[in-house]
Parts: C-alpha cells; structure tokens; sequence
C-alpha cells in the first residue's frame, strides 16, 4: 500500500468543534476511579509491569465509545490497581470545574505516575494548570486536543491527532487508486464555515485536479436543521444514485459529517460505487450498521471478524477494491499507544524526550504491522516536535481480509 506524506495541520480545535462529533444528551456516568494510596508506589517488583499507576480521562460511553473502550482494554490488560478510567462530565462545555476537580483528584494520589487524556476537550488546559501546581513529575498526554496547540505542548509531553489536512491529498489520492475518475464531496454551510474543513476541501479540489479527477461539491442538509439527521440521511440516500447516474460507477464519495457515513456506505454499495474513507476513518465507523454486520467488540480478534464480515459483504456485492478505511480506529489507537508509551516511560525504557520511533512502533503494533507514520505539528513555521500528527496506509478491501 502506498504510504503518503501528511502536510501540516490548521487550528485543531475548530475541527473538533465543527466537524464530525457525535455527542448525545444522555446522563454522566460515574467515573471508575482508584482510592488515593497514602505512600508514593514502591519499585515494580518482577511480577508488576510498571510502578504506581496511570490514570486515563476518556468521554463517557454515550459521548465517544471508542475512546471509552480503549481505556477499558488497559484496565483489562494491567487491572484496575494499575489503570484507574476516569471520565469526564458528558456536559464538559459547562462543567469546567468539574474537569478540575477530576483532574486534581487524579493528582492527589501520589501513586499515579502518568495521565492519558482522550479526548482533551475544551477545558483541559485549565485542569492540567491546576494540577501541575502540586505535581510535575507526571507523564502527561493529550490525544486529539481541541485548544490552542502551542498552549496544549506547553502542558503535555505527548499529543496525537489525526493529520486530518493531510487526508485533503490521501483521500483523492486513493479514490483515484480505487479507479475513481469523479470524486463528490458531501457537506454543508456550516462544516464550509470551519477553517480546516474548507481548507481540507480546497485542498482535495486542488489534489484532483492534479491527477485528473473531477471534483464536484456537493450540498447536504445540515443534520442539525430542520429536517434533522433523519433528512440528511435520507438526502444522501436518495442523492447517491442520482450522482452515480450522472457520472457513472466510477464516481468517490466522501462526506464530512457522521451521521451521514452508515447511508453513504449503504448508498454507494447498492449503486456499486467508490468509497475511500470516511470522516473519521476506522473499520467501525459506518461499516457495521450499514452493511449489517454484527460488532462482538473492539478486541483483535473482534476486529478482524469486522473487517472480514466487512469483505465478505463487497465480495458478494462484486465490490472488493472499491471502499476502504484506515486498519484499525485511531481513537482507540491513541489510548493504547499513549499508556504503553507511559509505562516505559515510567520504567526508564525511554527518557523524558520524545523518542518517535518507540512511539510509532508502538503505533504499528496496535495496527498489526501496518506501518503508522508521525509528523511534526508546524505553525507559523515553528516546530512543535512533541505534537504528532498520524496518517496511515489505508486498508483497501480484499480478498486477503476474508478469514
């Protein structure tokens, strides 16, 4: 698979703000948290990983499950002892100080050694402050955040991101490998509003012109006006086919919305069309319920039978070579990697400057030896080495998928 070179990402917060967030009004849940040990932890003995504790601050459940999840997985892998997952409040645009009090209790206990944030959404700074008051010994990362990134890496050892620009180049680019000669892009007046995802489009207007791809923009109904999520998706539902008329089987499609990826998935399988990724790429995200393949979890093992169930699908459809996403979910990759990176920072197997190839092959494990790459955040032609923006090789359904 062809591996492509990100290009620097614009203003992080305003995507995370804008763009492709599910969030659902449903009730907190209570957070899993370790009672504060009264002596610092001893030296790990042989049969302990690490020393201490690491704590990781997901989203609930019903805000983002995949980043809940992942934080799950660690406390399966290390125990409850090792991994305290604690939550933010669903509400975290108006519960400021509830984020404090979560983040200063975290550092109350002298045990916790690190602290892995996913997501490190508005007002986490401002937790981080108050908590760096007692405590600078602590390995500290951020996974998508969603504030100013000069201001986030001067808080954070550690910060992931999607390389969310760089996809303006990858996704045409591997449209046009799937055999695409239009590519659609599906979105609205408010996503255009936001600065990277208008950048991001011009971005793929410029990239296929470039390999000779016809772009069309393409207006969608804001899912959150008047005919609701609902209406967009029977929008793109019915739109699909009429573009696929129009253009002709060959045509890619993309959207920048959530909401509507499970239609567009569902729409370009029945009209034998091209699907590169979608706006948040991970085999989970549209695949499942669009194709109505039944998710047992987010384990390997787990995964793999989504990602075959998924092939088998396009295999009966005739379709192999035609959709793709990124091999594994990001999200629940930038928990994994950032933990495992903390514990060998905690047993002094990696120094206090970021060592990337550690990070990466850490990166590549969890994506079962498919190569993950990390650049450089710049801005204002300043590098910020510590923020790493991630691309990955796309996993293009296959014959080889099938188990």
């Amino acid at each position: 698979m062809k591996k492509f070179i990100s290009i620097f990402l614009v203003l992080a917060m305003v995507f995370s703000l804008g763009a492709c967030a599910q969030k659902t009004e449903a009730p907190a849940q209570t957070p899993a948290e370790t009672p504060a040990a009264e002596t610092p932890a001893a030296e790990p003995s042989a049969e302990e990983p690490f020393a201490g504790k690491i704590a990781i601050v997901t989203n609930t459940l019903s805000q983002n499950e995949e980043e809940y999840r992942s934080a799950q997985q660690m406390v399966e892998k290390y125990g409850d002892k090792k991994i305290m997952h604690v939550l933010w409040p669903d509400n975290f645009m108006t519960e400021q100080e509830q984020m404090i009090s979560t983040i200063t209790k975290i550092g109350s206990d002298p045990e916790v050694k690190a602290l892995i944030i996913n997501q490190a959404v508005p007002g986490t700074n401002a937790a981080v402050d108050k908590l760096l008051e007692t405590r600078d010994d602590m390995f500290i990362a951020y996974c998508s955040p969603q504030e100013n990134p000069p201001d986030v890496v001067e808080r954070a050892d550690l910060i992931l991101q999607p390389d969310e620009l760089g996809m303006g180049t990858t996704i045409p680019e591997q449209a046009k490998n799937m055999g695409a000669k239009t590519f659609v892009h599906y979105s609205f007046p408010r996503h255009m509003s936001v600065v990277l995802l208008s950048a991001r489009r011009d971005l793929m207007i410029e990239t296929c012109k470039k390999i000779g791809i016809e772009f069309v923009d393409a207006t969608a109904p804001d899912p959150t006006g008047d005919s609701g999520v609902p209406g967009a998706q029977q929008f793109i539902l019915e739109d699909v086919p009429k573009m696929v008329e129009k253009y002709g089987k060959d045509t890619a499609f993309f959207s920048t919305n959530c909401a509507m990826q499970t239609p567009l998935i569902k729409a370009c399988y029945d009209a034998g069309a091209i699907y590169p990724q979608p706006c948040c790429p991970s085999p989970y995200h549209g695949y499942p319920s669009a194709l109505g393949i039944e998710s047992t979890g987010y384990s390997a093992d787990a995964m793999a039978n989504v990602i075959s169930e998924t092939a088998k699908k396009l295999k009966d459809a005739g379709l192999l070579g035609r959709f793709s996403t990124w091999p594994v979910p990001v999200a629940m990759m930038n928990t994994v990697a950032s933990t495992e990176y903390a514990v060998k920072w905690i047993n002094g197997e990696v120094g206090d400057e970021l060592d990337t190839k550690v990070l990466e092959e850490l990166m590549t494990e969890y994506a079962n030896g498919i190569g993950v790459k990390t650049n450089t955040y710049i801005e204002n032609s300043v590098e910020y080495p510590t923020f790493r923006l991630i691309m990955m090789d796309f996993l293009t359904y296959s014959e080889e998928d099938i188990i």
